[in-house]
């Protein structure tokens, strides 16, 4: 067990200054530098989160003592906003590199750690967001506009409001600005995202049981295609193919590398094998095992057969010798033993305690006819000697 006396944290080795939690701990960073002595001081590049999945850099200009979950007032668009300090040092910089920042201007200052009037600002503005979303939605309804607002996030001060929206072409929201300028009274910012971007920030769990993965970890959404799908050997059900977003999962492409190096191993999918019991069609494949079924219909699952892919290429080397063999199954890959159903062995009577004849003791005062021995308690003994 390790003490670190710099952050009073217990841990394997690992400090807990550099870990996220909470509500901002989506989209985080683990900072394995954070305990390492002068790693602030390297550099005044701070990373703050902000609602959901949106973040942003700073400079510390200030040489403020900042720690992750920190509540900082940062510059903004005609006030400042109020985020959550998740990066300090080092790794920051990696971070602008991979959000593509090559400007310092688009970089800009952090003023101060929130005070409770700023907090205070904060909490009123952030009440006003679910009504807001949903008297937009009324409005850009009211207006014909082909277009959904997914989320409405305020800026800390509650002078300016970001609408994210969806749209499958290009929509004019010129005269939907003005009125909304007009019913809220802020400034108004329109940003367009894509599905799986709504999906990140609204949250939610997948059918794996975990958070979304784009509302924890992902910042770039690589496309997914029905290939990825297709060397898996999954099937073609756009309802259990499709997550939250209506769009293929993006965890699709996490295999798909493993399962193309599997497959080069099996035979070809239009390859036919033959042997003296007639012509075997492939009707699924276990990629990853290096089992393949074949049927003997080319539809329908008949006369199923499993073997391993070494022993179909035998076979299809053998066909093209002209050769065909007594059976696939020759020499090839051995059943996998299935455990045994228990129910179907016996009836679900078993169970059932059957219940014992209690056999009939005999009585000792009974002779072999049955009389009954033992004397009556009326009944006077007669004397010997009468």
């Amino acid at each position: 067990m390790v003490y670190n006396y710099k952050c009073g944290c217990r841990g394997r080795g690992l400090c807990a200054k550099g870990s996220n939690t909470g509500h901002y701990g989506q989209l985080n960073t683990f900072n394995y530098l954070a305990d390492i002595p002068d790693n602030q001081e390297v550099t005044d590049l701070v990373e703050v989160q902000f609602k959901n999945t949106r973040k942003g850099y700073f400079h510390n200009v200030n040489n403020l003592p900042l720690q992750n979950g920190d509540l900082v007032a940062v510059e903004a668009t005609a006030g400042h906003d109020i985020g959550t300090v998740t990066l300090t040092g080092k790794l920051v910089a990696l971070q602008i590199k991979k959000a593509n920042l090559k400007s310092n201007e688009e970089i800009r200052r952090i003023y101060r750690v929130a005070r409770p009037n700023d907090l205070e600002r904060y909490e009123a503005a952030k009440a006003r967001e679910q009504e807001t979303m949903i008297k937009s939605r009324q409005i850009a309804k009211d207006l014909g506009l082909e277009m959904k607002i997914g989320d409405v996030e305020y800026q800390g001060d509650g002078n300016k409001a970001i609408f994210y929206y969806i749209a499958d072409g290009r929509v004019d929201f010129r005269q939907l600005i003005k009125v909304l300028a007009e019913e809220f009274r802020v400034r108004i910012e329109m940003k367009q995202i894509g599905a799986r971007q709504e999906a990140g920030r609204i949250g939610g769990f997948g059918p794996c049981g975990r958070e979304l993965c784009c509302a924890t970890w992902m910042r770039n959404f690589i496309s997914v295609g029905t290939g990825s799908a297709r060397f898996q050997y999954l099937s073609l059900n756009p309802q259990k193919l499709a997550g939250q977003c209506a769009k293929l999962k993006c965890c699709m492409n996490y295999e798909v590398d493993q399962y193309i190096e599997a497959g080069q191993k099996l035979p070809q999918r239009d390859a036919i094998l033959v042997s003296e019991e007639g012509e075997h069609y492939l009707f699924k494949a276990d990629v990853l095992s290096g089992m393949v079924t074949y049927s003997t219909d080319k539809r329908l699952a008949a006369n199923l057969v499993t073997i391993s892919a070494e022993r179909a290429h035998e076979v299809l080397a053998m066909n093209k010798k002209g050769e065909k063999p007594v059976t696939l199954e020759e020499g090839g890959h051995k059943e996998i033993e299935r455990p045994v159903d228990l129910a179907t062995q016996d009836d679900l009577n078993r169970f059932d305690k059957k219940k014992k004849k209690k056999k009939k003791k005999k009585s000792p005062h009974r002779n072999n006819d049955g009389e009954d021995k033992t004397e009556s308690p009326t009944s006077e003994k007669t004397p010997q000697n009468a």
